[in-house]
């Protein structure tokens, strides 16, 4: 009997050990993890089940990983109290460090899972970049080494945010970086989607934490996503979603804490309900709403020069003045006086950078003549986004109208083919928010 107890029990750990089959290769995909997904190993070993889901279906999967929830901010702050002026190389090096420890424990719970994985660090794929220490872009990937991998019925495990520059540094992509890593890895593989897991279910039409009505898109266009995490909605980082456009990358933005266990049907559950939000080409959507979402970035700060002497290169001049600080200019309004001699120029800037735009304003005035300036902060930038605006007319006046209704005066407008943008004062942008939210139906129905 202790005989076959044992032989019982090698059965048992042979059977752990072996690796996972799994069916044909069905799909080549992407999967990214944010930092509050890998936050603890626990959260690691949950995301892992993902992994597992899709790899048991029979698709070839690259996985990015993000430091963990607050590793990054922990390394940021040693490396300035080391020195609060140092290397930016070195700062690189340091704050890379913590997507190296997500990879390498993510590919050994994947491996106790029974699925083959191995971990790579950006310089390794390579992935690479230009100088830009900090702040770099992704200038090239060789893939040959991911596909080999995957051709060997393992999965990648790839340190998000991070490649390597021509001097052979590590180089850093930037707050946010690991979903352009994701996105550009999607692109060098030519996988058939990115999944962005995260710690929300999807793109929404507004915030939810202000318009409680606001309901899950299952799809958006390339554009309209662009337009909305330019203009506040933080589910995707602009950089990432433009890299997805440019290379017709589709994006699925998925929650980390749904069920990984539940059966699903590609992106959908086995209902055909979408799972999350498919960002993907215009094209794939069949009903394209008139607005599809309405955003508000606070801490606007309005910045106006009178009586500039209008002539040709003095908006290059003014502008010119701010680039030389890197001070980001959003909002542009000129108006030109009657006797086309002078011109009001106004515009806007983050409410932290009003004192220093003012300051250079001021320093470069032997570039350009104006008469005066004026400014305030304290503003939000309200905007409505639709793709299905450029088919209707009157979506601007509508909005207008609806602010209007509200007692809300507007300060500046600005436009493009599917986006309308006002500056209001701050202290009614959550009313305007919810209005527009309502007054174009997107309000999400009650049961």
């Amino acid at each position: 009997m202790p005989a076959l107890c044992h032989l019982a029990l090698q059965i048992v750990l042979i059977n752990i050990l072996l690796p996972i089959e799994r069916k044909a290769v069905v799909a080549r995909l992407v999967i990214k993890f944010g930092g509050t997904s890998v936050a603890n190993v626990e959260k690691i070993r949950f995301a892992a089940r993902h992994v597992k889901r899709e790899f048991e279906a029979g698709h070839e999967i690259c996985v990015i990983v993000s430091a963990m929830a607050g590793t990054t901010n922990q390394l940021i702050k040693w490396a300035k109290e080391a020195a609060p002026i140092h290397d930016a190389r070195e700062y690189d090096a340091i704050v890379a460090s913590g997507e190296q420890i997500t990879a390498g424990l993510m590919a050994i719970i994947l491996s106790d899972m029974g699925i083959k994985a191995r971990s790579y660090s950006g310089w390794q794929v390579p992935i690479k970049t230009d100088e830009a220490h900090g702040a770099a872009r992704i200038v090239d990937i060789d893939a040959k080494n991911l596909l080999e991998t995957m051709a060997n019925n393992m999965v990648c495990v790839i340190t998000g945010f991070q490649g390597i520059a021509p001097s052979g540094r590590v180089a850093t992509l930037g707050r946010g970086g690991s979903d352009t890593s994701a996105v550009a890895v999607a692109a060098a593989i030519n996988a058939d989607r990115c999944d962005i897991y995260t710690d929300v279910d999807g793109v929404y039409t507004s915030d939810p934490r202000i318009v409680p009505k606001a309901r899950r898109l299952e799809k958006i266009s390339f554009e309209e996503m662009l337009e909305m995490a330019s203009l506040g909605a933080k589910v995707l980082q602009t950089r990432s979603v433009e890299l997805a456009m440019a290379h017709k990358v589709r994006l699925a933005v998925r929650s980390t804490f749904d069920d990984p266990d539940a059966k699903q049907n590609d992106f959908a559950n086995n209902d055909g309900k979408i799972l999350g939000t498919l960002v993907c080409d215009e094209d794939e959507i069949v009903e394209k709403q008139i607005v599809s979402g309405v955003t508000m970035v606070k801490g606007e700060a309005k910045i106006t020069l009178r009586g500039v002497k209008d002539h040709p290169g003095v908006a290059a001049s003014v502008f010119g003045a701010l680039a030389d600080e890197r001070i980001i200019v959003d909002m542009i309004v000129q108006n030109i006086a009657d006797d086309g001699k002078t011109t009001d120029i106004t515009f806007t800037v983050p409410d932290e950078e009003y004192e220093r735009a003012i300051k250079a304003l001021k320093a470069a005035s032997d570039r350009f003549e104006y008469d005066a300036i004026s400014g305030s902060k304290g503003s939000a930038k309200i905007s409505v986004i639709g793709v299905g605006m450029r088919s209707h007319a009157g979506v601007a006046s509508s909005m207008f109208k609806a602010l209007a209704d509200k007692g809300i005066n507007i300060q500046l407008i600005t436009t493009s083919e599917i986006k309308t943008s006002v500056l209001i004062d701050e202290e009614y942008g959550e009313l305007a928010v919810r209005s527009l939210h309502s007054f174009y139906g997107l309000d999400k129905e009650e049961n």
